[in-house]
């Protein structure tokens, strides 16, 4: 499994609830349209942890997403789709500034029981 992970920031103008709402609402939809994606997540900043012992890095940040492929070669072939051509343009409407990182997981602890986060409705 291979996974794109993104921080995202809104552009300037924008609140976070403005931000988060086209995130969900116009942004995912496309997300479902993908070929090949197997998982997206969006992870939505409600808050800062910080720790007295380590500085933080000094970065404004509204949200987290995580797009799941079975490999590189799937990743590479959706986003040179055109599903992911309009999720890209989309993304420019809202987003700011993003960094991206492509990523293997390496699981430590399993899940085990947690609750499901309420599903986004599948493809047609």
């Amino acid at each position: 499994m291979i996974k794109s992970l993104s921080l995202l920031s809104r552009k300037l103008g924008l609140s976070h609830e403005a931000f988060v709402r086209h995130w969900i609402e116009i942004h995912a939809p496309l997300a479902i349209a993908v070929p090949g994606l197997r998982r997206y997540v969006q992870s939505h900043i409600v808050a800062e942890r910080t720790r007295p012992d380590i500085p933080s890095i000094d970065i404004e940040i509204d949200g987290i997403a995580e797009l799941w492929y079975d490999d590189l070669e799937a990743m590479n072939r959706a986003n040179a789709s055109p599903e992911a051509r309009a999720l890209h343009v989309d993304g420019g409407t809202f987003i700011g500034q993003i960094k991206s990182f492509t990523i293997e997981e390496r699981t430590i602890i399993p899940s085990q029981g947690s609750p499901q986060p309420p599903a986004i409705p599948t493809r047609k």
